[in-house]
Parts: structure tokens; C-alpha cells; sequence
């Protein structure tokens, strides 16, 4: 017999053996004549419940009792039934992406898809592959985070970036009050414009000197504190998950690289009434140890990631290490933000003087449909639209024009220096999809590609990008 028959059954059997009153015993014909159609119209009554019962998927488990009698002689609310919910069940709720959680822990299914298209336009002297059309899959990542109970958490993401499969965010968290300790591979709190997500920017790639001086996740410690409007991150890292893991021998073989750094930042945050304020400032120094025995380089590409060419690059330096140190300032008011940064490296060069490099930008942004841009953490985000698309609107629309500014000439290295300006388009029709549209002119001096005997020229871009991220 089914949970349902069992249900019904009990219910006509209760009705059946309830007792009658006692003006009933001693009913005369027609008395006990109506009795008997008031039972079959019960009856039939409860005949056409079991069957609609039978015919319905249950939606809710209900408790048998350890006795077949038990079962058919107690009535079970309804109301009850719905509300019953069996201990240790996993709850399913949305993100972006599923997020499943079971007492207190969870798993939060991460995932991120960009794909870009560009166009480089040089001088027709400028003999480079990379110049005219070029479309890649910028980034095709997968992973998920989560909590483990206990203060601890955890995040693993892998990506696919220039045809190779690398470790992104992979670290073990502890949060306790205010603060937040992390192992594993992850930022290193080198720069606001690095520490944004990649879906998160307000133009498509970052600026020029985050890449130029070798801003990376890497293998290390670090601990967090936030109160207030302070924000203090400290940590001690090695090189990347990446590089350790490199099985090959020499300088630059994974087993043999021992070089470490340490680096802090410090943000302030205030707030008065609309308007988010931040300030920001770090400092890093890194050994290079074992690494010393390769010269380095630095360098830049022509703003797009679709092409390999850096228009920007220093000769081979040997230095057994370098220091660097940034300033931040940003802030949002409404529909308004803005932002903008100062960095400037020094490289160690045994028995020489040292170069000292500098890059910056400076932005300024707008959201036509009225949205703020979000801000949390020492971190500026993404625009999340109001009225999306589906939900009738057409989601937000934001636009940026930033300078950017990177200089590697110093102490007798000549890396070149470019003024960019670039103007991006990005609107959100629903939360974690974009789609982004960039324009840049890009002046250089001292270019590393020649323009037939010319090292100083201008080059234009247009990108393109379609980005999902959850």
C-alpha cells in the first residue's frame, strides 16, 4: 500500500469507527436509512481522494510508523506534511551560478567566459604580424568556492589563457572576526587596478604598467584585517603555482626556484552620505635568488590581448631583485566614479645603478542608466543593472575614458614610454554578462618595434569583448 492509500484509508477509518451518539442506537428505519447514504457519500468521497492521490507525484516524505495499524489509524495534517523537512538536507539557491549549502557548508559553482576580437591599426611601415584583425577565447575559466564550517573556506579555479592551462585563485581561507588569513595561490595586493576582477573593469584590459612589471598571482601567506573604513593586507609569497610547478632544471625549473617577496597594502575608505572615498597605498620588495641568474625583461603589448607583439620592451637586465611601491586614490557618487594610480618599480642591479620605472592612469566613468558602480573591500566592481533585460529594461549602459601612462627609461635602460587614451562602452543587459567596446590611441617613444627607421609613432585599437562570468 502506498503513503497515499495508507493516508486516505486511515482517514475513512477514523470517520467509520467514530462514535455515534447515543440518540443513534435506537434510530428507527428511515433514520438509519439516511445514516447509511450519509456513510456511502463518505465513502465515495474518500474513494475519489486516494485516486486522485495515486495519480499525483508526492512532493514531500512523510514518517510511516512501525506498525502497518499505527499507520492506518493516525491522520497526518497536511499542513504538517508540507512543512516537513528531513535533517541534513542540501539547500540549492542561485548565484550567478548553483550554490549549494548543507549546515555550514557550501559549494559555489564559479565560472567565466571572455571572448575578444580587436583590430590594430599601425603606421604602414610597421612590418609585425600582430598589426590588422585578431580574435582569441581571452579566458575560459571554471572552479568554485565555498565554506567548510568552522571559520574555514576555500576557493579552486582553472583557466584556459594563450592555449595554457593555468592555477588562478587556488587557496585555503580562515576568517575570524576582523580578520581573514589565506594560503594558496592569490593576489599579492599589488595595485586597485589589478586586484579587480577581469569581469569587473570598466575598460577591457588593465593598465599598462600591471602587466609591464610582472603583476601575478603567487603561492604564499597572508593575513587581512577590516574595521571600519581600514582595510590592512600583509603577506610573504614565493612565485607563482605555475612557475613552481615547472618540471624543468635550471634557473627557472620549479624545484629550483627559491625566490620570495613581501608585500602590504593599506586602504582607507570613508563615506559621506552618496559619496565612497578610497585611498590606497602598498609596498613590495622581492629576491630573486636562484632567479638572478636570468636577466630580466619588461614589457607591454599594444594594449590588446590578441596580439603577442610588445611595442614596449627593455633589454635583458640582470638584477637579483626589485622593490616597487603604489598610490591609489578612487571614489563613487551615484552614477559617477572615478579612479586613479601612481606605481613605480626599482630594479637591483648588482654593481650598478639602479632604473626605477613608472606607470599610472587616471579614469573617469559615468552609468547612463542611473546604477552605482559597486564598491566593497578595498575593491571597485561592477555595475549591476536595475532594470534588466527580461524584467522590463534593457539593463545598464557605463562609459570610461581613462589615460594611461607607462615609463621604462631610466639609468641607461631604454624601454620606451607610451600616452594612451581610452574611451570604453560596456552595457550589462543582465547580471554576469557584458558586452564591451574599447577604443585607443596609443603614442609611443623609443618603441621596441621599428616603423621603418622611426621609433616614435602613434597606433590605434578597437575591441571588442563578450564576457559571462559566475
Amino acid at each position: 500500500m502506498t503513503p497515499q492509500s495508507r493516508l486516505a484509508a486511515g482517514t475513512a477509518l477514523a470517520l467509520l469507527l467514530a462514535p455515534l451518539p447515543v440518540a443513534a442506537q435506537a434510530m428507527d428505519a428511515a433514520e438509519a436509512e439516511a445514516l447509511r447514504a450519509q456513510v456511502a457519500a463518505l465513502k465515495a468521497q474518500v474513494d475519489r481522494l486516494e485516486a486522485r492521490l495515486n495519480n499525483t507525484p508526492p512532493t514531500v516524505s512523510v514518517a510511516v510508523a512501525k506498525t502497518e495499524q499505527a499507520a492506518e489509524t493516525t491522520a497526518v495534517s497536511p499542513a504538517k506534511v508540507a512543512q516537513a523537512k528531513p535533517a541534513g538536507d542540501t539547500a540549492i539557491n542561485w548565484k550567478g551560478g548553483p550554490v549549494f549549502t548543507r549546515g555550514a557548508a557550501s559549494f559555489h559553482v564559479k565560472g567565466r567566459i571572455q571572448y575578444d576580437a580587436g583590430l590594430l591599426m599601425t603606421p604602414a611601415s610597421v612590418n609585425d604580424r600582430a598589426k590588422g584583425y585578431g580574435n582569441e577565447l581571452r579566458r575560459l575559466r571554471l572552479g568554485g568556492e565555498g565554506q567548510l564550517g568552522g571559520g574555514f573556506g576555500y576557493k579552486l579555479e582553472l583557466e584556459l589563457s594563450d592555449n595554457v592551462s593555468d592555477l588562478v585563485d587556488t587557496f585555503i581561507t580562515y576568517e575570524k572576526g576582523k580578520w581573514l588569513v589565506t594560503l594558496g595561490n592569490h593576489n599579492a595586493f599589488q595595485s586597485l587596478d589589478e586586484l579587480i576582477g577581469d569581469t569587473g573593469g570598466s575598460v577591457m584590459e588593465r593598465a599598462a604598467f600591471t602587466d609591464a612589471f610582472g603583476f601575478e598571482r603567487r603561492l604564499g601567506l597572508s593575513a587581512q584585517y577590516r574595521s571600519g573604513i581600514l582595510l590592512a593586507q600583509a603577506g610573504i609569497f614565493s612565485d607563482s603555482a605555475d612557475s613552481l610547478t615547472n618540471a624543468s632544471d635550471g634557473a627557472n625549473g620549479g624545484d629550483e626556484n627559491n625566490s620570495y617577496g613581501v608585500d602590504g597594502r593599506i586602504v582607507l575608505a570613508p563615506k559621506f552620505g552618496a559619496t565612497q572615498l578610497h585611498f590606497g597605498a602598498s609596498a613590495h620588495w622581492r629576491d630573486f635568488q636562484r632567479l638572478s641568474e636570468t636577466p630580466q625583461r619588461y614589457r607591454q603589448r599594444a594594449y590588446l590581448h590578441t596580439g603577442n607583439s610588445r611595442f614596449l620592451a627593455t633589454p635583458n637586465i640582470p638584477a637579483d631583485g626589485e622593490s616597487h611601491y603604489g598610490v591609489e586614490l578612487a571614489g563613487t557618487r551615484g552614477p559617477l566614479w572615478w579612479a586613479g594610480e601612481g606605481h613605480w618599480l626599482r630594479v637591483s642591479r648588482p654593481g650598478l645603478s639602479d632604473p626605477t620605472f613608472f606607470g599610472g592612469y587616471g579614469e573617469v566613468g559615468y552609468v547612463f542608466t542611473g546604477e552605482t558602480r559597486g564598491y566593497k573591500n578595498g575593491i571597485l566592481g561592477t555595475v549591476k543593472p536595475a532594470r534588466p533585460m527580461g524584467s522590463g529594461g534593457w539593463g545598464a549602459l557605463q562609459a570610461t575614458v581613462r589615460y594611461d601612462y607607462l615609463n621604462m627609461n631610466d639609468k641607461g635602460i631604454v624601454g620606451g614610454t607610451q600616452n594612451a587614451v581610452i574611451a570604453a562602452l560596456v552595457w550589462t543587459p543582465i547580471e554576469n554578462l557584458r558586452f564591451n567596446i574599447n577604443y585607443g590611441h596609443l603614442d609611443y617613444t623609443n618603441a621596441a618595434i621599428l616603423a621603418g627607421t622611426k621609433r616614435d609613432y602613434g597606433v590605434d585599437v578597437v575591441g571588442w569583448r563578450a564576457e559571462l562570468d559566475f
